[in-house]
């Protein structure tokens, strides 16, 4: 019988005391934000700020960093100005994580900080994902998932260590909207979290809303769906200045 035997959060953080984070905002990097803060020498939190953030994600980073008081740098990426990006290949996550921790990295050792870590997780198949293939070619440290800590368990940990993190949707960036192969462009990204912002203050939730050549495809859970066709004149107004067509997918996500 093979017995696997992970190393826990406090152990990996006695092995790598100073550490640079890549953090998002959302409920895995707050949770190891906080971990660091417990139990790290020296921490710092990198923000990456680009147009496929949309600004919810920011304000939630600046509010956990602010609860937990650390430091964070917040760094603006223009990430449309690259080629390989914009085209937007089946691969684009790939070149994406690449540019941007680049960045990261490269703030972190002006810092004086070697080591890396990202928020990936137990729950997070690696597969032929080209994010996870950036991250181990970039040496990106992921604690989380080093100490087999799953997606629910850290919702459980976050809850009991106070952080408001802990129930956040899981949300993709906003270039997963549009299908591979459709070129990028700040419009077709601005619009997007234009339009998802209008549904979320409409009260629907764990939506998304994709783009398909000048039209909105709206997908919000089976449960939301009658409530959206009540609604439709009202979401149809607010959506229509942004797409040419707003359509419903009736299997919902």
């Amino acid at each position: 019988m093979i017995i696997i035997r992970f190393m826990n959060i406090e152990e990996f953080f006695k092995e790598n005391p100073e550490v640079a984070i890549a953090f998002s905002g959302g409920v895995d990097s707050a949770y190891l934000l906080y971990a660091a803060k417990k139990y790290a020498k020296k921490v710092k939190a990198y923000y990456v700020k680009s147009c496929f953030q949309p600004q919810f994600e920011l304000d939630d980073a600046i509010r956990l960093n602010s609860q937990l008081g650390c430091d964070m740098e917040i760094l603006n990426v223009d990430i449309l100005k690259f080629e390989d990006v914009k085209v937007n290949p089946v691969n684009r996550c790939y070149y994406c994580k690449i540019k941007i921790f680049e960045e990261i990295k490269k703030a972190a050792l002006k810092d004086g900080f070697e080591v890396l870590l990202d928020g990936t997780n137990a729950s997070d198949e690696e597969g032929d994902r080209p994010g996870m293939k950036a991250l181990r070619e970039l040496k990106v440290l992921s604690p989380l998932r080093i100490c087999g800590l799953s997606k629910n368990k850290i919702r459980d940990l976050s809850k009991e260590a106070g952080l408001f993190t802990w129930d956040k949707p899981a949300y993709a960036c906003l270039a997963t909207r549009v299908p591979s192969n459709t070129e990028l462009t700040a419009t077709i990204i601005k619009n997007t979290e234009i339009a998802e912002g209008m549904l979320f203050d409409l009260g629907f939730t764990d939506f998304r809303i994709r783009y398909l050549n000048g039209s909105a495809k709206i997908q919000v859970p089976k449960a939301q769906i009658e409530r959206l066709i009540t609604m439709r004149e009202e979401i149809v107004a607010n959506l229509k200045p942004y797409y040419k067509e707003i359509l419903l997918d009736l299997e919902g996500r």
